[in-house]
């Protein structure tokens, strides 16, 4: 008996090994992904944002050629896969990100990293609108607890207009956010040729080109840049690190757990952007911030929520 239950005692071992280490690493990924947001806050007093932007991607993909290269797994993307790099490359990266830089030098680092993340809440607007997908009860209190967060946020009472652009700043995020959840409606969509690790350094590459057209458009030649030791470790973390690191552990580990754990991951990140935020740039959060926040997490997390018991509906209904 203690020989046949040998290997599914390994087995089980195993399994649990395998867990313990997603988890961990997933957290680790979190921790990262929230500390880059005062991190690039930092960078920003030194490099132009659209040319922040485009190093992050352009140094990023190159860690992720070389990385999937060495895996033997290198190839030009399928054309059926291309609408899929295109749609990360330009709408999660490109306007995200850009625009996202672009508004962090406007508005405090709790403030960008919450509004960024309140993709959900658009996520249910977009494919409200473009696939129309009538959102449940649940989904509409959701939605509109994280619209009165936004609001509260971006009101007055919180948010000086009269600083120079502050509201720009926040709309930059708002409209970044809303691409993200575009790109996510065709992710869930598409049917995957190559692997999403085998398409991110494509889609980091196209993303570069147009943000290094921009950023020499509109900021020049960045000839004022003082390269230091500073300088080169703030942008190995954001590149290298926050970036294609992060991405190869959400791809390698992401999909061993299920979308509305994988969710509740990514909730952490606004939260560690907002503690690191006000640890390493002594930023101060006031009543007003807190109540906004409140609301975005409560609407976030319903959102999380009724979109699993939809997966699970659907799930038994198919049975």
């Amino acid at each position: 008996m203690q020989a046949q239950n040998e290997p599914s005692s390994t087995a089980y071992r195993s399994r649990i090994h395998k867990g313990a280490a997603t988890i961990v690493w997933l957290c680790v990924m979190v921790l990262l992904w929230g500390i880059s947001w005062p991190v690039t806050k930092l960078a920003l007093t030194e490099v132009a944002p659209i040319w922040l932007s485009a190093f992050r991607f352009g140094s990023a993909s190159v860690c992720l050629f070389v990385f999937v290269a060495l895996r033997g797994k290198l190839k030009f993307p399928p054309r059926a896969d291309w609408p899929i790099v295109i749609s990360i490359g330009l709408l999660q990266m490109t306007v995200f990100t850009g625009l996202g830089m672009v508004a962090m030098t406007h508005v405090d680092t709790s403030r960008a990293t919450l509004l960024a993340y309140t993709t959900p809440l658009w996520g249910l607007i977009s494919g409200w609108v473009l696939q129309k997908i009538q959102p449940t009860r649940i989904q509409l209190i959701a939605l509109a607890l994280g619209m009165i967060g936004i609001g509260v946020i971006c009101s007055p009472m919180e948010m000086n207009w009269s600083t120079p652009g502050a509201v720009m700043g926040a709309c930059f995020l708002i409209t970044g956010a809303i691409a993200w959840s575009v790109a996510i409606l065709h992710i869930k969509s598409h049917k995957w040729q190559a692997s999403p690790l085998q398409l991110a350094p494509w889609q980091m590459a196209l993303a570069t080109i147009p943000l290094t057209i921009a950023a020499y458009t509109i900021e020049g030649v960045p000839n004022n840049v003082e390269v230091n030791s500073r300088l080169l470790e703030l942008l190995f973390f954001i590149g290298p690190i926050a970036t294609s690191a992060c991405f190869v552990i959400s791809a390698e580990h992401g999909r061993r757990i299920s979308t509305f754990a994988m969710s509740n991951f990514t909730l952490g990140v606004p939260l560690i952007g907002i503690t690191a935020s006000v640890i390493f740039l002594s930023e101060r959060l006031s009543l007003w911030f807190s109540i906004g926040l409140s609301f975005i997490l409560a609407g976030m997390l319903m959102t999380i929520l009724a979109a699993s018991r939809q997966g699970r509906t659907t799930m038994k209904t198919k049975t």
